[in-house]
């Protein structure tokens, strides 16, 4: 279900999301950054948790540019976050794949991310609720062509969603 679906190039984009996530962020609170920095597109999570990790955000965050939660460790990574924060609520962070005219939408959902699914990979769900930064379009194949993300398009969408978080708490 969504909460919110808005274009980062919409004025005060950051405050619209940050009413939303003010409902949502609690004292259990734990974010988790999903994503890699070896592709570009796929890199939306890592930013947004080193952001957080590098400003005052008060919830513990997990997955950043050091240390990135990925398909080859998502596994180990969660049954770690969840051991660590047993009561944790958790608010995971991904890039996703949508439609042409969905590209540059942060959307806020109640529910989990499923990551890797617009590449055809099967991973563990993520999260009572969502934060999806729509990076691409998907292909004919349903392949994610990383070459034709820019990295400056990324920062952005990286730079909203943190900025809406540290402004809803």
């Amino acid at each position: 279900m969504y909460l919110a679906k808005v274009n980062y190039k919409k004025e005060n984009v950051a405050q619209v999301l940050s009413l939303i996530l003010k409902d949502i962020i609690n004292e259990n609170t734990i974010v988790i950054c999903i994503g890699t920095d070896r592709a570009i597109g796929d890199a939306l999570g890592p930013l947004v948790g080193t952001m957080l990790k590098n400003s005052d955000f008060k919830c513990p965050v997990y997955g950043t540019l050091d240390n990135p939660i990925h398909a080859l460790n998502i596994y180990e990574s969660i049954e770690e976050v969840k051991k660590l924060h047993p009561k944790g609520e958790f608010l995971a962070i991904d890039a996703c794949l949508g439609s042409k005219n969905s590209i540059g939408n942060i959307q806020i959902r109640k529910g989990p991310i499923l990551p890797g699914k617009g590449v055809g990979k099967k991973l563990p769900q993520v999260g009572n609720f969502s934060i999806v930064g729509i990076v691409d379009k998907i292909d004919e194949n349903n392949r994610f062509s990383f070459n034709n993300v820019r990295l400056s398009f990324v920062l952005e969408l990286a730079e909203t969603i943190a900025l809406s978080l540290l402004l809803a708490t």
